[in-house]
């Protein structure tokens, strides 16, 4: 029975003393697996590269608008206008909800006192009947009231403003703590001010993953690299329609599994893991059962699946595995030692067989 038993673990050990990788090809058919990419200074700048030409492609120039416009009247929006020693052309722009307002029974939605801008972009006033002001600011629409009032009025003297904001919002969704539409008003709505009007980013917020959609347009703005870089996110200005979406660090997670002392899934700091970094927070490689030599790193990509390989024992190793940066939803794997797969593989065909050959081998 010992002469079988050293017979298998001969065997075994040949077996298993190239140890584990990624196979060239897949057994059973003819699908050749991924190629691995042996992680190098040269291939570490090449991504580093792609990194880079990928942030120029998304051109966030068309955001910035150091100097934004002021507001223009849109339809929906309700304007409060006051003529001067002429108190009965406002009676024109009240509501039958006035009355219940003034008296604190005004229905949830109650329009405001005022004159309602309506789907055509214009308003009723006395005297001149439709005056269309869309797209008026408030002094060009004072301007032009006065002009028409001017037949029959000398010198109108008019107070104009918007009372309720109602035709421009936005959306912001995600990681903040208020969520929902928040509307346009004289004060420019940047994105800063949008995500702080939504109560401010909540504690999972990734600030390297805020998502602005317009139309079918996409951008992915990093606020901590625009800070960064010098730039100030608050010139993003949003336009009417706009959707804000602030991703959650939960969404940009990095598995580790295999040999290390700790296997489970980190969350990236606002877009940022090393290497180097996952290996750390996992404990590092297990000394007994590890195998530092295949370090992987699946990335699922649009087009392919990429396989790197990082040989920890090369001199220069922890450098490159600090220099290389991970991605969501990348998957380090650490293979096991040729050792440790014999003992696994013995230990599966033969519990306990290892440990009674030993025994009998070492019995007085």
């Amino acid at each position: 029975m010992l002469l079988i038993l050293l017979v298998l673990v001969s065997a075994l050990l040949t077996g298993c003393a190239t140890g584990v990788g990624f196979a060239s090809r897949t057994s059973g058919n003819d699908n050749t697996a991924p190629p691995t990419e042996l992680i190098t200074e040269k291939l570490i700048e090449a991504e580093r590269q792609a990194l880079v030409a990928s942030a120029a492609r998304q051109d966030l120039t068309p955001l910035f608008v150091p100097d934004p416009p002021p507001y223009t009247i849109g339809r929906g929006d309700i304007l409060s206008i006051v003529v001067w020693d002429h108190p009965e052309l406002a009676a024109g722009g009240m509501t039958s909800a006035t009355a219940a307002a003034d008296s604190n029974t005004a229905p949830p939605n109650a329009v405001p006192p005022g004159f309602a801008v309506d789907h055509l972009g214009r308003i009723q006033f006395p005297l001149i009947g439709m005056l269309t002001v869309e797209g008026q600011t408030e002094e060009g629409a004072r301007a032009l009231l006065a002009k028409k009032l001017a037949r029959y009025i000398a010198h109108p003297n008019i107070t104009l403003r918007v009372q309720s904001y109602r035709s421009k919002r936005v959306y912001v969704d995600g990681e903040v703590r208020t969520p929902g539409l928040q509307a346009i008003d004289d004060i420019p709505m940047t994105l800063v001010e949008a995500i702080n009007r939504a109560g401010g980013m909540g504690p999972n917020a990734d600030q390297s993953r805020i998502l602005l959609e317009r139309g079918e347009q996409r951008w992915t703005v990093n606020l901590r690299e625009l800070v960064q870089k010098g730039v100030n996110p608050g010139a993003i200005l949003l336009a009417h329609g706009d959707v804000v979406r602030v991703h959650s660090r939960d969404e940009s997670k990095v598995f580790v599994s295999g040999e290390v002392i700790t296997p489970k899934a980190l969350t990236m700091h606002n877009g940022r893991l090393t290497l180097n970094e996952a290996l750390g927070e996992t404990g590092g490689i297990s000394p007994t059962s590890g195998d530092a030599r295949q370090v992987y790193v699946v990335r699922k990509t649009p087009e392919r699946t990429r396989v790197f390989r990082l040989d920890a024992r090369l001199s220069g190793a922890l450098a490159m595995a600090e220099s290389f940066e991970l991605k969501p939803k990348d998957v380090v794997y650490v293979a096991a030692s040729p050792l440790a797969n014999w003992n696994r593989h013995l230990s599966l065909l033969f519990p306990g067989a290892l440990t009674s050959a030993v025994g009998v081998t070492t019995r007085p």
